[in-house]
């Protein structure tokens, strides 16, 4: 960009996502872009309380914050994976871990080797072979040391905050690197008479705004992407039949936090549980065709642990995603984009990948169809994938107890997926996605946790005997168990983690 202008990005709506937006494009590319976002206090955000991914981390260091104060300001504790109950069965539970499970030998991978000695019957779960998954259950928590060879530093972590509270801190962030922001709500768009692009939008006291580039982050109201360019919105609920949510806070009871997101399997749904520093939050994401509105509430509040904070709030959605997120001069990101359910903590996610894909395709000095395409190429499959892992959640189950499971346990699922659940079932092995979040550790997790468990395995597990492989399983689970005995009580780390 030397010698040439800044390209004017105009961001329409703030929240999440628009501040993730002004935030990073404010750090990452000043020198490009000229940030203008718009937001009106008379639009709520759609935040209920926030389980992430590891890739937030990266982000959060990447515009080079502080841990310690984005968790402060946030009400942040830290997560290391996500325990389902009740999915593939009732009575089930396991947890999707932020890490691996064991160490491959000889490019075989660990998995292979616990499958051989779970067919003999002599191995204990996955689980307790995985350093996240066993400080999980014990409630403690370090950050992984340097060394990744040493299996205890063999995870990640993520964040359970205030969403609320989140885009406001980057507000704060964004503003002081030069990002501008106007209180209104834009009334009306003004396209090109000639490209169609959006020249401009117009806020309710008159005020114009134009712009080069315009982000839509208005959430499911889509002002710019739906409403405006009326971009085709591919509706996934056959797949995804869970269309809406109720969310609640209460108090945090007594002892430890855990560190990690709970969601529990409900009649038509899920249950979310979510502990933060201050409170916990609770939430009921499921089907209206299966249960109303107000039973769901009822069935939201009896789970709770202690009652309401406040009201209810009830939020609708429909899984999917735009046909393309990028058309003309609008980038959609967030909400406005697609949506994919909370049930793997994805949102925030999508959001930091779109961003991402913006600035490795950001315009040199005007728009033009090669970054559009490669935008679009790659948010899609994002989407796709993730579409794919959601899925496999609910199919791969045995519940016939309400209609709802019956359903999503029979329904015609995406090609993809078919694909992969074969391979695994008669391999073993893990599809390889060019594109994707989760990888081989994460389906491995909920394919075994939801009792769906290969008939065989790589040939090359069976070189070593069967003794010797299950006293080196017993060496590396008490070493896990070592290694996580000697970590801090996850509630007590938080308070000197600063």
């Amino acid at each position: 960009m030397a010698g040439e202008e800044r390209i004017r990005v105009v961001i329409v709506g703030g929240g999440t996502a628009g501040w993730m937006t002004a935030a990073a494009l404010a750090t990452l590319a000043p020198g490009a872009a000229e940030v203008h976002l718009i937001e009106s206090a008379e639009i709520g955000i759609v935040g209920v309380g926030e389980a992430t991914l590891p890739h937030l981390r990266a982000f959060v260091t990447r515009l080079g914050i502080d841990e310690a104060a984005f968790m402060a300001a946030t009400h942040a504790t830290f997560k290391l994976g996500i325990e389902f109950r009740d999915f593939g069965a009732i009575g089930d539970a396991y947890i999707h871990p932020f890490g691996s499970y064991g160490r491959a030998l000889d490019g075989v991978g660990f998995h292979h080797y616990w499958l051989r000695r779970h067919h003999a019957g002599t191995v204990p779960p996955i689980g307790d072979y995985s350093t996240a998954v066993a400080a999980a259950a014990a409630l403690r928590f370090t950050r992984p040391g340097a060394d990744p060879h040493d299996l205890a530093n063999a995870y990640g972590y993520a964040y359970q905050f205030d969403a609320t509270l989140f885009g406001p801190f980057l507000r704060s962030h964004a503003e002081a690197r030069g990002a501008k922001r106007t209180e209104g709500r834009v009334v009306s768009v003004e396209r090109d008479g000639e490209s169609g692009d959006i020249a401009a939008v117009t806020l309710a006291d008159g005020t114009r705004i134009a712009g080069d580039l315009f982000i839509d982050c208005s959430g499911f109201r889509a002002l710019l992407i739906g409403g405006t360019l009326d971009e085709a919105w591919e509706d996934w609920s056959h797949w995804l039949p869970c269309d809406r949510a109720v969310a609640a806070p209460c108090a945090s009871p007594e002892g430890g936090i855990e560190p990690y997101t709970r969601a529990t399997a409900m009649a038509a749904g899920w249950r979310w549980r979510i502990p933060l520093t201050h409170r916990i939050g609770n939430g009921y994401v499921y089907a209206s065709e299966y249960l109303s509105e107000g039973a769901a509430t009822d069935a939201l509040v009896a789970a709770m642990e202690s009652p309401p904070l406040a009201e209810p709030r009830h939020l609708r959605f429909r899984a999917g995603r735009r046909r393309r997120s990028w058309v003309g001069n609008v980038v959609s990101i967030g909400l406005a984009s697609g949506f994919l359910e909370p049930l793997e903590s994805t949102s925030i996610y999508l959001v930091q990948m779109a961003i991402t894909q913006l600035i490795e395709h950001f315009p040199a000095a005007r728009v033009c169809a090669a970054d559009r395409d490669g935008f679009n190429t790659l948010v899609d499959a994002e989407y796709d994938r993730l579409r794919d892992f959601l899925i496999l959640h609910y199919h791969a189950t045995t519940r016939d107890d309400s209609p709802f499971w019956d359903h999503v346990r029979t329904m015609t699922i995406p090609d993809s997926l078919t694909a992969a659940m074969t391979l695994w079932r008669q391999t073993g092995q893990v599809a390889r996605y060019t594109h994707g979040l989760f990888l081989e550790p994460s389906w491995i997790a909920v394919y075994l946790g939801q009792n769906i468990v290969p008939e065989g395995w790589d040939p090359r597990a069976d070189l070593p005997d069967g003794a010797s492989l299950d006293r080196a399983l017993a060496a590396l689970r008490g070493g896990i168990a070592g290694a996580v005995a000697a970590m801090p009580d996850h509630a007590a780390y938080l308070g000197t983690a600063a």
